[in-house]
């Protein structure tokens, strides 16, 4: 399944699996979902659901489903090896739209929502 969202005027296609379908689909709310891309010494993607997600503003693709884009960054370059995230703050991009991803993947597997994000061509 899939459908498109307009992050800072730029089309993100969005698109799911049936199991998410599913599971989207039994929930009391919209699944809130969090394009993270995270700046520092790295540069990482991640993407949060639900109450991990830290965006104060969803963009709704559909009743069941809710997305956003949040760009961060970290005080310091820090790599830690026991995997604890160092305390991220909002990165203001002074043209957002051109690290808006230009793809969204869902899936629901084993009972654990995995998702992923790129650009240009689909893997």
């Amino acid at each position: 399944m899939h459908s498109t969202v307009e992050i800072f005027n730029k089309t993100v296609r969005v698109e799911w699996s049936d199991a998410a379908e599913s599971a989207m689909a039994s929930r009391m709310g919209p699944l809130t979902v969090e394009m993270e891309l995270y700046f520092s010494c790295l540069i990482r993607k991640k993407v949060r659901f639900g109450n991990q997600a830290h965006s104060r503003e969803f963009l709704p693709v559909n009743q069941h489903l809710a997305v956003a884009f949040r760009p961060v960054m970290t005080k310091s370059c820090k790599i830690d090896r026991d995997n604890a995230e160092a305390p991220l703050s909002d990165f203001e991009i002074k043209n957002p739209a051109a690290f808006v991803p230009h793809w969204l993947k869902i899936d629901f597997r084993h009972g654990k929502w995995e998702g992923d994000f790129g650009f240009s061509g689909r893997e």
